[in-house]
């Protein structure tokens, strides 16, 4: 009887911290929109970074952590975050709407799309994956049923052919968007008077002038330094502290 009590203490234990997590989040989520609404930016600032460090990430953190930032000038970090909640949430207005007026205040450079890249833009990587999914089955589904019935249907090789083409390229669109110059290695300046360098030294002779805000495509890491694609068609290596991914590690 102690056992089996033990035991029913320790599920209620479990399932009571599974509920409560979400419930303090939301409550740390609050205190920090009150921060935020009663003028201390600073204060929401580190409220908002700290559930983010915890992983309890959303559009709408993202946002508001945006918004705090750009109210204290830090337009890197405001666009960094604007940038964060696009990436869970591609059609998201006023994120989209407050990271085009941060851009212009810090002057900030963005990487050129090729146009591979531009047309899958209008759905995400989940949902050219799920297409993927789905083409292939209803694909390989017909083709079974071709092999296996003595008759062939033009409709069902048809529907076999116009299946594996979604299939592939549903599977192109999810490389070019997660791949892309604006894909998984998008980082962001952060720092100030951040220049691209010709080598792995303050001393090199620069690339180009990174205002912050700008966007880079990260290629490849060494020391403190990482190489990057940059506006304008450019490549450089510059200091990895004055730089964020925008899309965080799972």
């Amino acid at each position: 009887m102690r056992v089996r009590k033990l035991l029913v203490d320790l599920c209620c234990a479990v399932i009571c911290t599974f509920v409560a997590a979400p419930a303090f989040a939301q409550t740390d989520f609050a205190k920090a929109n009150h921060e935020y609404a009663q003028g201390h930016f600073k204060e929401a600032i580190d409220a908002y970074e700290t559930l983010a460090r915890s992983g309890q990430w959303s559009t709408n953190l993202f946002y508001d952590l945006g918004n705090a930032y750009f109210r204290t000038g830090d337009f890197g970090r405001a666009i960094l975050n604007y940038e964060r909640a696009l990436a869970l949430e591609r059609h998201h207005p006023e994120a989209a709407a407050n990271l085009q007026i941060a851009r212009d205040e810090a002057r900030a450079l963005e990487m050129q799309q090729s146009w591979p890249e531009r047309y899958p833009q209008f759905a995400s990587v989940n949902q050219y994956s799920a297409a993927a999914a789905v083409a292939f089955w209803v694909g390989a589904f017909c083709t079974v049923v071709l092999i296996f019935t003595r008759r062939r249907s033009a409709r069902l090789i048809a529907l076999s052919i116009l299946s594996f083409s979604v299939c592939a390229l549903a599977i192109l669109a999810t490389y070019e968007i997660d791949q892309g110059s604006k894909g998984r290695a998008l980082a962001i300046i952060t720092g100030d008077n951040v220049q691209a360098r010709l080598a792995t030294a303050d001393t090199a002779n620069s690339v180009l002038a990174l205002p912050p805000g700008s966007e880079i495509k990260i290629l490849n890491t060494r020391g403190d330094w990482v190489y990057a694609a940059l506006p304008n068609n450019l490549r450089g290596w510059i200091p990895a502290k004055s730089t964020e991914l925008v899309r965080l590690a799972e």
